[in-house]
C-alpha cells in the first residue's frame, strides 16, 4: 500500500482538503500508476475530482517526481480571491497600477519560476481572466498590471477542478481554447466511494495519527464500526472521514471505536421541493406519495410557456438560499463553477449585477 500526506497537514485542520491519500483500492493503485506514468513530463496537467479528493496532493506528488522537484511548488486557490484581484494576483503589479499599490509585487506565476504552479478552482476564473491565461501559456510571459514589459517564465501548470469544464465551455462560462490548452494530460481523481478498498487503510491512518497527536491511547476500530465506515457515501471524501475519526475518538470509550461515536451526515438528501409562482403549481414534498417525475409530467401536460426557464430558476434559487446565500457552496452542490452561479443569479435578479456584467450585458447560459 503507498500513501501520500500533505507536508503542512497538521495546519489545515478547518481545511475541506484532504491530508493523506492511500493507494489500495484497485482503482487507487491504478490512478497512482498513471500518474507516475504523467509525473516526468512537462505536460499542463488537469486534475478533476470532488471535493475533498486529494488534488493538490496528487499535484503535489506529481511534483516531486518531475524533474522540478528541487524547485517551487506554488498552490492558488483561484476561488478564493475577489474577481477585481485575480489578475494582480496572478501576474503581479507594479507600484501605482491601482489604489493602494505602494509598491511592485510579483505575481504567482513569477514566484513559482522554474516549478510548478498549482491552481485550484480553475472553473473558477473570470472569463477575463481567462483570455489572459492562455496568452500567457501560449507566450510563456507574463505582464504585470500597469506595465508593458512581458516577464519570460518558466513554470509547470498543474490545474484543479470539481466542475466539469466540458459543460461549462457548452455554457458560455469556460474558453474552449484554454479547455484545450489544458486538457493536454488528465486525472480523474475517483471519490471515496468509488474506491472503498481505501476507506479502511484512511481511518486506521486517522485514528494513529489523530490519537499520537491527542496523546491518546491507541485506539480499534469495532466491527460494526467498520461495517458503518464502509456503508456510508462520503460525500465530503477523505476530510469528512477524517473529521468523523477525529470525533470518534473525543467520545469513543475503552479505546474502541463503536457505530453511535462515528458523526456521519448523509447528504444526499432528495429535492424536498421547489417553490413555484402562483402561476405555476408547486412540486410535491417529500411526504407526498407522488414523485418528482410525476409531478414535471404534471407541468408538462399543462402546457405552459417558458417551463424551463422556470425550473432552472427555482433550482437556482433554492441551491441559493439553502446554501445560505454562498456562492462558492452553491456550485459545489449544482456541480458547476462560482463563475456560472453568479451570472445565473445576476440574471434571476436573486443578486445585483455586477459593474462588468451591467456594462457588457448579461452572460446567457
Amino acid at each position: 500500500m503507498s500513501l501520500i500526506t500533505h507536508p503542512h497537514a497538521r495546519e489545515l485542520t478547518k481545511s475541506v482538503r484532504a491530508t493523506v491519500l492511500v493507494f489500495k483500492d484497485p482503482r487507487s493503485v491504478e490512478l497512482l500508476n498513471r500518474i507516475e506514468r504523467l509525473a516526468p513530463s512537462e505536460a499542463n496537467t488537469l486534475i478533476m475530482g470532488e471535493t475533498g479528493t486529494g488534488k493538490e496532493l496528487v499535484a503535489r506528488h506529481i511534483h516531486g517526481l518531475s524533474n522540478r522537484r528541487n524547485e517551487p511548488f506554488v498552490a492558488v486557490n483561484c476561488g478564493a480571491f475577489a474577481e477585481s484581484l485575480v489578475e494582480s494576483e496572478l501576474f503581479g503589479h507594479e507600484k501605482g497600477a491601482f489604489t493602494g499599490a505602494t509598491s511592485s509585487k510579483a505575481g504567482w506565476f513569477e514566484a513559482a519560476r522554474g516549478g510548478t504552479l498549482f491552481l485550484d478552482e480553475i472553473g473558477d476564473l473570470p472569463l477575463s481572466m481567462q483570455v489572459k491565461m492562455l496568452r500567457v501559456l501560449q507566450e510563456r510571459e507574463v505582464v504585470r498590471l500597469g506595465s508593458r514589459t512581458p516577464i519570460p517564465i518558466n513554470v509547470r501548470l498543474v490545474a484543479a477542478t470539481n466542475v466539469n469544464l466540458a459543460d461549462a465551455v457548452v455554457a458560455g462560462n469556460f474558453r474552449q481554447d484554454l479547455f484545450y490548452r489544458l486538457h493536454v494530460a488528465t486525472l480523474r481523481l475517483p471519490s471515496l466511494r468509488e474506491r472503498p478498498g481505501d476507506i479502511l487503510p484512511l481511518a486506521e491512518f486517522f485514528i494513529e495519527e489523530h490519537c499520537q497527536r491527542l496523546g491518546y491511547t491507541r485506539a480499534t476500530l469495532s466491527p460494526e464500526a467498520e461495517r458503518k465506515l464502509l456503508s456510508h457515501s462520503w460525500p465530503g471524501n477523505i476530510r469528512e472521514l477524517e473529521n468523523s475519526i477525529h470525533h470518534a475518538l473525543l467520545v469513543c470509550r475503552n479505546q474502541r471505536v463503536q457505530p453511535e461515536d462515528l458523526h456521519v451526515v448523509d447528504m444526499r438528501s432528495p429535492v424536498s421541493q421547489i417553490s413555484a409562482p402562483p402561476a405555476y403549481p408547486a412540486l410535491p414534498d417529500e411526504s407526498s406519495s407522488n414523485s418528482l417525475q410525476d409531478a414535471l409530467n404534471r407541468l408538462f401536460e399543462q402546457n405552459l410557456p417558458n417551463l424551463y426557464d422556470h425550473i432552472e430558476e427555482t433550482v437556482f434559487r433554492e441551491a441559493y438560499r439553502y446554501c445560505h446565500g454562498n456562492q462558492l457552496q452553491t456550485g459545489r452542490v449544482l456541480g458547476i463553477s462560482r463563475n456560472i452561479v453568479r451570472a445565473r443569479l445576476e440574471k434571476i435578479g436573486e443578486i445585483a449585477q455586477s459593474p462588468r456584467s451591467a456594462s457588457h450585458g448579461t452572460l446567457k447560459l
